[in-house]
């Protein structure tokens, strides 16, 4: 029980974070639960698949290549994980008519990314014991966070846009590049101290978080003015 509680108590704290970051126009707490199950079930059986594809059809990567690290980093893991999670808010979400201001887009982006990193902590804890619970609760789920804002932020925009499409599509790659850098330094670890650049992708991912919340705040449809 201590161990599902270390695995989910970050995920709680980012989602009452963002959830108190929403302040103009509340989401349906309802709503926001359907997402995070979706991002727990729908988005984690989607990268299982995507993973059984690469492992069954594709040659694994040398873990002492720095390239082939590079191509695992962003053209499997990123790209698997971010596209999980976009199909859910591209296809489902951002329809809905409670998604009716850009910042909804951040806030369901994170609620979808914390269910699936939700699942994913209580496996590597259950692995690795409360030591990997606490490291992973400053290192990988604020980085889900972050990838998610930064997603969220453009797919909230893409919403009210002309040009759907295009913000979308940067959306979901802004967080394929932010998750692929924060990976490709922890996977390229056989190079001394090279893990520290994980880390700072991970502080620039939490500074343009920061600042893309604001601007929807900012922006908001349900601002007093």
């Amino acid at each position: 029980m201590s161990l599902l509680i270390a695995s989910l108590a970050p995920v709680f704290i980012v989602i009452v974070y963002i959830y108190i970051k929403d302040k103009f126009e509340k989401e349906s707490k309802r709503f926001l639960l359907k997402n995070f199950l979706l991002g727990a079930f729908f988005s984690v059986i989607i990268s299982l698949l995507l993973y059984n594809i690469y492992e069954k059809y594709l040659p694994k990567s040398d873990e002492f290549s720095v390239i082939e690290q590079f191509l695992k980093a962003f053209f499997v893991v990123a790209l698997i994980e971010e596209f999980s999670k976009y199909i859910i808010i591209r296809y489902y979400t951002q329809r809905k008519k409670a998604f009716n201001e850009p910042f909804d887009g951040i806030i369901y982006a994170v609620m979808v990314s914390m269910g699936f990193a939700a699942v994913e902590n209580i496996f590597y804890v259950i692995e690795g014991g409360l030591s990997v619970a606490l490291l992973r609760a400053f290192t990988a789920i604020p980085a889900h966070a972050t990838f998610a804002i930064i997603m969220g932020y453009y797919m909230g925009k893409a919403k009210f846009s002309n040009n759907k499409a295009k913000w979308n599509l940067i959306g979901l790659l802004g967080a394929i590049i932010f998750h692929g850098s924060y990976d490709f330094f922890l996977f390229i670890n056989f190079i001394p101290g090279i893990a520290i650049g994980a880390f700072v992708s991970l502080l620039v991912g939490i500074m343009l978080s920061r600042k893309a919340i604001k601007l929807h705040q900012l922006n908001s449809f349900f601002k007093e003015i």
